[in-house]
């Protein structure tokens, strides 16, 4: 075991464990970390970090889906939307990647008014990405079933990615149904983009799938877990006639679970920067502040259904908070690196974290 393995393994355990912070204190974040830490064996963030860091080079397309439209206001959430700009921005900085945001049509105007905030040309024709630096795509995906695989053919052949983000878009259950988190069936509101992921991962495309209760992309991966403990999961408790229950059938090749959803991708792009060793990556507070604010003015809404500035229930402060917390973090130890050696070595000495590392 090196220095190195242990810093990085407790820089993971620290963002790990911000994400998953639990203000509310009803612990279903709890749930499916143990779940999800079980499957993945080491830190979530630094895991899918590290796949982005060996997988991803300049030019790559990726793709970016999310948009949770909500009821009873039929209006899209923030959760996922928020995030996923700032993932584009973090991707297009570490990597010279080419984002695309997949998105229902109901975000597409929010994410064209939320990249300048970012710094970040958007563009719907997809042709405008491979010359313009600095820009990102989005895509409109459909919310016909009938119609789902047939556009996954169509962007695929037209903008093949090398690696597919899944964050807080919804999941059709095993009964091809759509659920909120009170178990109401939302499929006609939601667009079919979990088609367009398990399409892709059919064809060997790498998946990383980010969510906060279940019913999201990809949470198949610990569905084992979720159906035993989560609430509506379970067969015959969600509240339509299907009686498949919440949990999304689709499974991904990573998964990332936090309180929200954003505050795992944030996680995950913290890890970027260490690994990347550029803490100038990850954006700061302020951007988090601002975007968050264009976000509602752009007609994203909270989960609670409120017109204010807010992400599953926590106003601009709290998200601020966990966003500079990990900047911290990991500012910390790029900024420390080499000047504690002697304290690294005797903790090695010891063999404490051996087996914890190594496993």
């Amino acid at each position: 075991m090196t220095k190195e393995e242990l810093e990085c393994f407790h820089i993971g355990e620290d963002l790990d464990q911000l994400m998953n912070l639990d203000p509310r204190g009803y612990g279903v974040c709890r749930i499916l970390y143990q779940a999800s830490r079980t499957y993945t064996t080491k830190s979530l963030t630094i895991n899918a970090a590290n796949v982005l860091v060996k997988e991803l080079k300049e030019g790559d397309y990726v793709y970016i889906i999310t948009g949770f439209i909500l009821k009873p206001h039929k209006k899209p959430e923030m959760d996922g939307m928020v995030s996923s700009i700032l993932l584009a921005r973090n991707l297009i900085l570490s990597f010279g990647a080419k984002p695309i945001l997949i998105c229902p049509s109901d975000c597409v105007r929010a994410v064209k008014e939320c990249g300048p905030i970012v710094g970040i040309h958007v563009y719907e024709n997809l042709e405008d990405l491979k010359d313009i630096p600095l820009s990102m795509g989005v895509v409109s995906f459909t919310k016909d079933s009938k119609e789902a695989l047939n556009q996954s053919k169509e962007l695929s052949t037209l903008a093949f990615p090398k690696v597919v983000i899944a964050i807080e878009a919804p999941g059709a259950n095993a009964c091809g149904e759509y659920h909120n988190a009170a178990g109401l069936n939302v499929s006609e509101l939601e667009a079919k983009s979990d088609v367009l992921f398990t399409y892709l991962k059919s064809l060997g495309v790498t998946t990383i799938a980010i969510g906060d209760l279940g019913n999201e992309i990809g949470m198949g991966t610990i569905g084992e877990q979720i159906v035993k403990y989560i609430p509506s999961a379970g067969t015959g408790e969600c509240k339509c006639d299907c009686r498949g229950g919440i949990l999304a059938a689709s499974k991904a090749d990573h998964i990332i679970t936090a309180t929200v959803s954003d505050w795992g991708c944030y996680g995950m792009m913290a890890a970027i920067a260490y690994l990347k060793k550029d803490i100038s990556l990850f954006h700061k507070g302020d951007m988090q502040e601002k975007l968050m604010i264009k976000a509602s003015e752009s007609g994203l809404i909270d989960m609670t259904g409120s017109l204010l500035p807010g992400i599953d229930g926590f106003h601009v402060k709290m998200n601020v908070t966990i966003v500079e917390l990990m900047r911290q973090c990991v500012g910390y130890a790029l900024k420390y690196k080499g000047k504690a050696d002697h304290w690294f070595q005797s903790v090695l000495e010891k063999n404490f974290y051996q087996n914890e590392i190594q496993g």
